[in-house]
C-alpha cells in the first residue's frame, strides 16, 4: 500500500551557531529533539550571548600627545597657562607672560560593548538583545520504494523576533556571575513549489541559564578571559558550555581570538525539523527530518579571530570571523557591530551576522513520517538539500549600574 505524504506544518531550524553565540546574540541555533517511538518536542534553542570585557579602568598620568582617542580627558588642577605680576612699579610696570608646563589625567573609558566586557566588582551588567534571525534552504524529497509525495520540490523558511536578558554581577574586578533567559516568537513556513504552502508560528520562553566569567589576564598588552555556563532549552536538551578569549591591545584597539564548545544532552535520541500535521487523509501525522537519529548527545565547536577599534570617545566597532563545526555540518560566518556610548553606564550595540559557507549544502538528511495506525515513526525517503541560508541583525543595549 502506498504512502502519501501531506505538506505539513513545521519548526525547523538548527544554527548551521549561534555563536554563538559568540559571542554572543552570536545566531539562531534552534533544534528538536525526538525519540522516534514518538513524535518529537518541537522547541527551539539558540546560542548564549557571549559577555564582553574591557581593557582596563585605570587612572594614569600622560603627556598631553599620548591623549588619543581611547581616553577621556580630564584636566588635573590645573593652574592658568599665562602668569600675569605687576613689579610694583608704577611708572615702570613689567608684565611678564610664561607658557607653563602641564599634565593632563587621562582615565581609559570602560566601553561596554567590548568584546571583555564583564561588571567590575559590586556592579551589575545588563546586556538586553533584541534581534531578527532568519534561516532558510532548498530541499528536494527522495521518496522511498511504496511512497509518493504530492509536491517533492520546497522551501523550507524562518524568521524569529527573540529578546534575550543576560543580567551578571561583579563578585570582584575579574569574577562575574551571570542568569539568562531568551523569548522568542517565530514564524516557520514550507513554500512547496506546487502544493499549498505550511505554516506555522510559536512563541515563548525557550531558554534559561547561568554561569560565571573570569578575566585572569588583563595587562597593558593582553586581555584574557574565561566562561562556563549551564543553559536549559525547554524540551530540547541541557547544554554546557565554555568559551574562551584572548586578546592583544595595539594603540585604541584590540586583536583577538576565540574559542567555544558545547556539549548538548537531547531529551530523545535524535534532532532535526521536527512537524505537526495531517495527511492528505485527514490523519494526525508527524513528519521529521532529522539531522541526526543517533543522538543522545553531541558536540559543537567554533573558533575565530576579531578585532575591535575605538573610532572616537563614543562610538566603536567590531568584526568577528568564525568558523564552526555542528555536529551534522560546518559553517564559516562573518559579524559587524558599531556601539554608542555617551556616558560611563549605557550603551548601544548595533550588530549583523551571516554565514558566508555552510557544508550543509548537498547533504542528504532522512526524513520520517509517523504511522497513522501505531503512532510509530517510519523512515519515508531521504532530503536533498542546497542553497543554506542563516542571518540575524540585532540592537543590544548594555548597562553597568
Amino acid at each position: 500500500m502506498k504512502k502519501h505524504l501531506s505538506l505539513l506544518t513545521a519548526f525547523v531550524v538548527l544554527f548551521g551557531v549561534s555563536p554563538v553565540l559568540a559571542a554572543t546574540n552570536y545566531g539562531t541555533r534552534a533544534a528538536s529533539s525526538a525519540d522516534l517511538t514518538g513524535a518529537p518536542a518541537v522547541r527551539e534553542r539558540t546560542q548564549v550571548n557571549y559577555e564582553k570585557y574591557t581593557t582596563r579602568s585605570t587612572t594614569r598620568t600622560y603627556d598631553e600627545a599620548d591623549a588619543k582617542n581611547i581616553y577621556y580627558t580630564q584636566p588635573s588642577n590645573r593652574s592658568a597657562l599665562y602668569n600675569q605680576y605687576d613689579s610694583g612699579n608704577a611708572s615702570a610696570s613689567v608684565r611678564t607672560t610664561r607658557a607653563e608646563t602641564y599634565r593632563t589625567e587621562l582615565k581609559r573609558k570602560y566601553y561596554l560593548a567590548h568584546p571583555f566586557f564583564q561588571p567590575t566588582k559590586g556592579k551589575f551588567g545588563s546586556v538586553t538583545d533584541l534581534s531578527y534571525n532568519m534561516n532558510s534552504y532548498d530541499l528536494v524529497l527522495n521518496p522511498a520504494d511504496g511512497v509518493e509525495i504530492t509536491d517533492p520540490n520546497g522551501k523550507w523558511d524562518m524568521s524569529q523576533f527573540s529578546i534575550k536578558e543576560d543580567f551578571s554581577y561583579g563578585i570582584t574586578d575579574r569574577l562575574s556571575v551571570l542568569a539568562m533567559a531568551r523569548f522568542d516568537v517565530s514564524d516557520y513556513k514550507f513554500d512547496w513549489a506546487v502544493a499549498p504552502d505550511d505554516t506555522m508560528d510559536d512563541s515563548g520562553f525557550n531558554l534559561f541559564g547561568l554561569g560565571f566569567q573570569w578575566r585572569f589576564v588583563d595587562t597593558t598588552d593582553w586581555i584574557a578571559t574565561a566562561s562556563a555556563y549551564y543553559q536549559y532549552q525547554q524540551d530540547i536538551s541541557n547544554n554546557v558550555i565554555l568559551d574562551l578569549k584572548a586578546g592583544y591591545k595595539v594603540s585604541s584597539s584590540t586583536i583577538y581570538g576565540l574559542v567555544r564548545g558545547w556539549y548538548l544532552n537531547f531529551d530523545g535520541n535524535s534532532y532535526g525539523n521536527g512537524i505537526n500535521g495531517k495527511t492528505e487523509n485527514g490523519d494526525d501525522a508527524t513528519f521529521f527530518l532529522a539531522y541526526n537519529t543517533d543522538a543522545d548527545n553531541t558536540f559543537y565547536v567554533e573558533g575565530g579571530v576579531g578585532v575591535f577599534s575605538v573610532l572616537d570617545e563614543d562610538w566603536t566597532l567590531n568584526f568577528e570571523a568564525i568558523l564552526g563545526n555542528y555536529d551534522w555540518h560546518n559553517q564559516a560566518s562573518l559579524k559587524a557591530a558599531i556601539g554608542w556610548q555617551p556616558n560611563d553606564w549605557f550603551a548601544l550595540n548595533l550588530y549583523g551576522r551571516m554565514a558566508v559557507w555552510d557544508s550543509a549544502n548537498g547533504k542528504d538528511l532522512s526524513f520520517w513520517q509517523t504511522d497513522a495506525v501505531d503512532g510509530v515513526f517510519r523512515k519515508m525517503g531521504t532530503a536533498n538539500i542546497d542553497n543554506y541560508s542563516d542571518a540575524s541583525v540585532g540592537l543590544q543595549a548594555i548597562f553597568m549600574f
